[in-house]
């Protein structure tokens, strides 16, 4: 029997005992494990299980919390999870609210940026064979970057000393801090609907990987893959690479590389110019002498081939000569032969079968021809 005045609970009393003893003691907690079961809800929640080898905890990361990672949450990744213990009261179960996660090993921006570097590679977005010709000499140059950060003043000196004729276009956009990369997208689609930019080159300075984040963005590397004109990208230092290097027609270590590298120094065009016109005033004695040269060798080349064909023609004609002496019957005589014809109508005689008494017959030796007449046949 129950003692009287112990105190019974009710399921949610007791639930609800748990639960503030539970949040009251795990409170800003960091949790490590792998994750498993993950699902991404369509309402931007995340739920996912957070293991290790004996034991395991459900765990909730609401989508206000986890849009502000960088990365992609996948099954069997290592991570440490910041929150706090909630009981679920409906089905009595704990679990925990997660409010921050980190990967393990490696930091949450190296690993998003890895991710998205695999990802784009995947989809073709780094391929040689996309990449659009940078212009030797363009007309009018866009340029994406902060309108008052180092980077644009460093770019518009080498310009002006390069080629001061050269019309720049800025399409001024922040380069840091949340939306700088959808200024930055949007900026590049600005240049592109004037149709009239020759090339773009997209920057900032040096800075540390969060800085630099911007560029580094899905929505950044996709607007320069789209743009249909020809970009350079050139963000931080030579060390630093981002994504946006990877999907640009051409990768410059710095701004200022960048703009070095857009347009030809104007005295290298006039120096070229002016070695052009001098190889034009020497071409035609230059040709001149080129073309008396192969005449000279034609000719030689000419006269031997003459040569060569008159000795062919001299070997056959000794060589048909020797035959026609040998097959000629005037040789055949002078080797002590002779030939007879039967008279008259010199028809040759090759037997004594049309022969008869009475007939003449003439007989020609290699020295001479007389006549005879048939006595007798046998």
């Amino acid at each position: 029997m129950i003692k009287e005045g112990t105190h019974i609970y009710k399921v949610g009393e007791l639930t609800q005992g748990i639960k503030a003893v539970l949040e009251s003691a795990f409170f800003n907690i960091w949790v490590e494990g792998e994750i498993s079961n993950f699902t991404s809800h369509s309402s931007g929640h995340f739920y996912f299980t957070l293991k290790d080898e004996r034991s395991e905890i459900k765990c909730t990361f609401f989508k206000g919390y986890n849009e502000k990672i960088k990365f992609e949450v996948k099954d069997g990744m290592q991570a440490l999870c910041f929150g706090k213990i909630g009981i679920y009261a409906q089905r009595g179960l704990y679990q925990l609210n997660v409010a921050k996660m980190e990967p393990r090993g490696i930091g949450a921006l190296q690993l998003a940026f890895e991710q998205l570097k695999e990802k784009l590679f995947k989809e073709g977005l780094f391929d040689e064979s996309s990449k659009k010709v940078i212009p030797v000499l363009p007309d009018r140059i866009g340029i994406v970057t902060s309108p008052t950060g180092a980077a644009i003043r460093d770019m518009l000196h080498v310009l002006e000393k390069r080629f001061a004729n050269v019309e720049i276009l800025i399409s001024p956009a922040r380069v840091q801090g949340k939306g700088s990369g959808e200024e930055i997208a949007s900026a590049i689609q600005d240049l592109n609907k004037l149709g009239s930019v020759d090339v773009i080159i997209v920057g900032r300075g040096g800075g540390s990987l969060e800085d630099l984040w911007a560029f580094n963005e899905e929505i950044v590397a996709r607007a320069i893959f789209a743009s249909k004109i020809p970009i350079i990208s050139a963000v931080g230092h030579e060390v630093d690479w981002t994504i946006s290097d990877f999907v640009a027609d051409l990768r410059a270590p710095t701004p200022s590389v960048a703009a070095e590298r857009v347009i030809v120094k104007k005295s290298d065009i006039i120096e070229k110019l002016d070695d052009i016109e001098k190889r034009l005033k020497d071409y035609p004695l230059e040709a001149v002498k080129e073309y008396e040269q192969r005449l000279d060798e034609i000719e030689k080349d000419l006269d031997l081939r003459f040569r060569h064909y008159i000795q062919l023609k001299e070997e056959n004609f000794k060589l048909l000569s020797e035959k026609i002496e040998i097959l000629s019957p005037l040789s055949i005589l002078n080797r002590g032969y002779s030939v007879s014809f039967k008279m008259p109508g010199q028809k040759i005689l090759k037997n004594v079968e049309s022969l008869k008494k009475g007939d003449v017959v003439e007989t020609r030796l290699s020295k001479g021809v007389f006549s005879s007449k048939v006595e007798d046949v046998g």
